[in-house]
């Protein structure tokens, strides 16, 4: 869950919590209905169905050898400074693609990194990567946690690469893979890295197959969920098919301010509890006032499982943050009743996630090359 635009029509109101259930059940099913018949609008078109393909930047085409090169960096401890901590360690594709805890823990037990980690599944459609945007691609992303001092704490790329030119089982493989005199380059570490993520995604949901056509596919509570949703106007901002834009093009962010409405008395009383304030948001990148409190909207598939919410990780519950965004964004509160359907809703967003297993990482027969770690770890507290 994340920021509605400041541009939202805030006319686009929810019914009057006096309503009964029935009435307001029925109000969405009209509204859903209406969305099949006006104008030929779809379901599919006016919320987004899952994309047939994931978006392959020109420069960086997929082959099997390069998604099996990058599952096996993903998944492997030695890019980080102190051996221990892969990509998976915080994204881990065995569950959700994230930790589920507020702030990660990084190298050597830091427990500095300042958001909440984002799920790896689906960050192929992102049209940019991290909470304030830094990133325009999934290449650029992927560098970013390797040199982060408190995510995986690499000095920089070129520590990256002499780790990897030790192990012959790459030099073999970076040379099958990209070619040429010195194949083993940071670049290529993410190209790789990337190739094996746009295979994460989760196709499929209750709602996938709800706009195919299968309308048992989503309960009574979940279609007037999807009709609060929409009358609401939480897809102004949650649109297009990750429920994260309106149609942003690739390496342009789609930002939003949160909270919106932090004077609004019910989302002061949030901002009391959840600080959410504290982080200047986008700020950090743009260095521009403007920006403060600015992120790049979140896309909601799966986003029953990636608790808990926000760029600070802050609220343990769904229900919670929903009526969290309806206090902070839309300036209203919630019944129930309302907040009960608006998750069923949510819940149907939960996809297929496809099967994955360990890659066999490659060795360095009768030797280490993670000597001196602890060295490098009190070298790295002196510079401080």
């Amino acid at each position: 869950m994340n920021t509605m635009d400041t541009r939202t029509d805030s006319s686009k109101n929810p019914k009057p919590a006096a309503a009964t259930r029935d009435s307001r059940r029925r109000l969405a099913l009209g509204l859903s209905a209406g969305l099949v018949a006006l104008g030929g609008v779809s379901l599919a078109q006016a919320f987004g169905e899952f994309p047939a393909k994931v978006p392959v930047p020109a420069n960086n085409p997929m082959t099997p050898e390069k998604i099996a090169l990058g599952k096996q960096l993903y998944f492997d401890p030695r890019i980080s400074l102190s051996g221990t901590e892969s990509c998976d360690t915080c994204h881990n594709v065995a569950s959700n693609g994230t930790d589920n805890l507020a702030h990660s823990f990084g190298v050597f037990g830091r427990v500095d990194v300042p958001r909440n980690t984002p799920t790896v599944f689906n960050a192929a459609f992102n049209t940019v990567q991290f909470w304030d945007g830094r990133a325009n691609s999934l290449e650029a992303q992927a560098k970013g946690p390797i040199t982060n001092p408190v995510e995986m704490g690499m000095p920089n790329g070129e520590a990256v690469v002499k780790r990897l030119q030790q192990i012959p089982g790459y030099q073999k493989e970076f040379a099958q893979v990209f070619g040429g005199k010195d194949p083993i380059t940071f670049d290529n570490v993410a190209a790789a890295i990337a190739t094996y993520e746009r295979t994460l995604i989760t196709p499929d949901s209750p709602y996938d197959r709800y706009v195919k056509g299968d309308k048992k596919a989503l309960n009574a509570s979940a279609t007037a969920g999807m009709g609060l949703f929409k009358s609401m106007g939480c897809d102004t901002c949650h649109a297009g098919p990750m429920f994260d834009n309106p149609g942003t093009p690739m390496g342009t962010g789609f930002f939003q301010k949160f909270p919106l409405q932090p004077t609004n008395p019910q989302c002061a009383s949030y901002e009391q509890k959840y600080q959410f304030m504290k982080d200047p948001g986008r700020f950090d990148v743009t260095h521009n006032p403007a920006d403060k409190y600015y992120y790049k909207v979140p896309g909601l598939r799966n986003v029953a499982l990636t608790a808990p919410y926000f760029h600070n990780g802050s609220v343990q519950t769904l229900p919670e943050a929903v009526r969290v965004m309806a206090a902070c964004q839309l300036g209203k509160s919630l019944s129930d009743e309302q907040v009960k359907d608006v998750v069923a809703f949510l819940d149907s967003l939960t996809g297929k996630f496809p099967k994955e297993t360990l890659p066999r990482l490659p060795q360095t027969p009768n030797t280490t090359i993670l000597m001196g770690v602890p060295q490098l770890e009190k070298a790295a507290a002196q510079n401080k």
